[in-house]
This record gives C-alpha cells, structure tokens and sequence, in this order.
C-alpha cells in the first residue's frame, strides 16, 4: 500500500512551482508558455525535471515502436501534464493515468493553467494493486 501523506509531501515544491508560474503569467495563455514558465521556475528552485520525455511502451516485455511523450517528469517519479483548456476532460486524466502505469511511476499532477484559478489534480498509482489512487485516498481506477 502506498503512503499517500509522504506522497503528497514529495509533491510540495513542484505544486508551489505550478501555483508561481500561475501568479505571473495569469490566465489565457496557450500551454506552450505555462510550460515555458514552469521550466523556467523549476531550474530557479533547482527541482531537477526532463521536459518532454519520451518513452516506448512494451507489449509482452518488447519495446514498442509507439512514441508518448510526457510534458514534464519531475524528481525522476513525478509526472506533470500541462494544459490550457475551459475543463479538463476524463480523456486527459486517462492520459495521465496511463503514463503513470506504463511507466510506473507513483506520483502524477495534472494542470489547467487556462481558468482565472489554476486548477491543479494529483494522483497516485500503486504497483502492487494497480489502481490509481486520488490525493483523498480513494480508488478512481484499477488496471488488469
């Protein structure tokens, strides 16, 4: 079972980033330049992060040729999607989700950054039960 209080710690400073690059730049911009910012907040605060990671997901233990790409991978187990739209849609969350599970990764955020409020979602994947777990503790999804 994971601890999701120890999760939501290690959370912290990249959920503060989100919350500062939404202070300066405001609503209404496309989500290349919130990216932009939080590059550029995570480098100032010294988080170490890859930007537009890509990764090939495996059938049967061999390497696909698929490509996906995660906006930000964060403390080398944190995924953040970025977004700038009116609402984010299951779809989106089910993006995240899953890159959560291919690569196997505990922790993921999903950001819309376009709303006069950031609206900032954390989830939790658990290995051993293969859910995804919400920062309350519940049980959202479980995978085969």
């Amino acid at each position: 079972m994971i601890d999701i209080e120890s999760l939501k710690k290690h959370l912290y400073d990249i959920v503060g980033a989100i919350y500062e690059v939404h202070k300066e730049l405001g609503a209404g911009l496309n989500e290349y330049c919130y990216q932009e910012g939080l590059q550029m907040q995570l480098e100032e605060q010294k988080t170490p992060y890859h930007r537009e990671m890509t990764f090939h997901p495996s059938y049967h233990g061999q390497p696909m040729q698929a490509t996906y790409r995660v906006d930000f991978l964060c403390k080398e187990d944190i995924i953040v999607e970025c977004k700038a739209v009116d609402d984010l849609t299951n779809n989106m969350r089910s993006q995240l989700y899953n890159y959560m599970r291919l690569l196997k990764l505990p922790c993921g955020i999903i950001v819309n950054f376009a709303s006069k409020t950031v609206k900032v979602e954390r989830y939790f994947f658990d290995k051993e039960t293969n859910e995804i777990i919400s920062v309350d503790g519940h049980a959202i999804h479980q995978y085969r």
